[in-house]
């Protein structure tokens, strides 16, 4: 009876050993064929935006967070919080210089702001088309914005092209500068507000997602932004008009905090700025589609559209040159720089 006691125990331990040892294979057989795991530490990244979930940046931003935390086996997770659920446009940057956020995405109108040269995206008529902006941001220009966010503390990762920027608004056809007489304009920013007062209305300064109502209230008679976004805020349903002039090519900026990222180790950090240049790409791709979709989907709903005729362009450029010296009084010799590239990129 003890030979057999005995040789029933070993029976025992074995099958545990053997147990225990199978299931580390198939945890590490898991962590695997999720997307290889090994190597990356346990991290988790708060990502905040503010533009509507069905955004094409949205759309990148998001397959960029998903990437991320597949490519490094649920490793390295980024939580993302949409459509402002965490934070405001007007609070998002100062989150993630403080570190209250780890990453972030808002306008460069926005951050110019923090970097004031930042605003050569909203210099009227600086970028005559798609190409020319891309040629900036993934050239010199792009670096030298990249260093200046960085000595604020905000590592830059990508930027996402937003598409051009026009005028919507509820009281008459926008057809020369004349026609802003006496109108109150929803701006985005400084210099934006400029060149409303340029055309000679007033600018009212105000996040995105207060327009709509400020538009069926008529707090203000028109606003700027993109076509992408009024189609998907509805601005059809609350204001008339809509004029195309292309004015100035919006950029939205995917940042973390500096201190944070410089803690990252350097496989995380790989991962991270590879995905990102992937998704900055693919962002760029959608961009002219997005902004030809969405112009005829408001004019089909019903908004008259004007596209300002070639010829008649340097009407509005013209009106528009006081706002070129109040960019460069406040962004200096780098604002200089900027505007000397940019002349240059065809």
């Amino acid at each position: 009876m003890k030979k057999l006691a005995a040789s029933f125990l070993a029976v025992v331990l074995l099958m545990g050993i053997l147990t225990a040892c199978g299931g580390k294979n198939t945890k590490e057989t898991a962590s695997s064929e999720k997307g290889g795991g090994d190597g990356y530490e346990d991290a988790t990244i708060r990502l905040a935006y503010n533009l509507p979930q069905d955004h094409h940046i949205s759309v990148g931003v998001e397959k960029f967070a998903k990437e991320v935390t597949e490519k490094s086996g649920g490793k390295v997770k980024i939580q993302v919080y949409p459509a402002g659920q965490l934070l405001s446009d007007k609070e998002m940057n100062q989150s993630i210089l403080t570190g209250g956020v780890e990453m972030g995405l808002n306008s460069s109108t926005l951050w110019a702001s923090t970097v004031p040269a930042m605003g050569i995206f909203d210099v009227p008529y600086v970028f005559p088309n798609y190409e020319a902006a891309g040629k900036a941001i993934s050239g010199e220009m792009g670096d030298k914005l990249r260093g200046t966010m960085e000595e604020k503390g905000a590592k830059v990762l990508l930027f996402a092209d937003y598409g051009y920027a026009q005028f919507v608004n509820n009281k008459k056809p926008l057809k020369k500068p004349e026609d802003f007489k006496g109108l109150k304009i929803r701006s985005i920013g400084d210099i934006p507000s400029e060149l409303i007062k340029a055309y000679g209305a007033s600018p009212v300064f105000m996040g995105g997602g207060e327009v709509y109502m400020a538009l069926q209230r008529h707090t203000v008679d028109g606003a700027t932004s993109g076509t992408t976004a009024m189609a998907q805020r509805k601005y059809d349903e609350v204001v008339k008009y809509l004029t195309i002039n292309n004015y100035a090519y919006l950029e939205f900026i995917l940042a973390v905090n500096k201190a944070y990222w410089d803690k990252l180790p350097e496989k995380t950090q790989k991962l991270i700025s590879d995905t990102a240049a992937e998704t900055e790409q693919w962002i760029r791709e959608q961009a002219k589609a997005e902004d030809a979709k969405t112009t005829k989907e408001l004019e089909e709903k019903g908004m008259e559209v004007y596209v300002v005729p070639e010829n008649e362009l340097q009407a509005w450029k013209d009106a528009a040159k006081p706002v070129y010296d109040i960019y460069l009084k406040q962004s200096g010799e780098l604002g200089k720089e900027l505007l000397d590239l940019a002349e240059h990129i065809k």
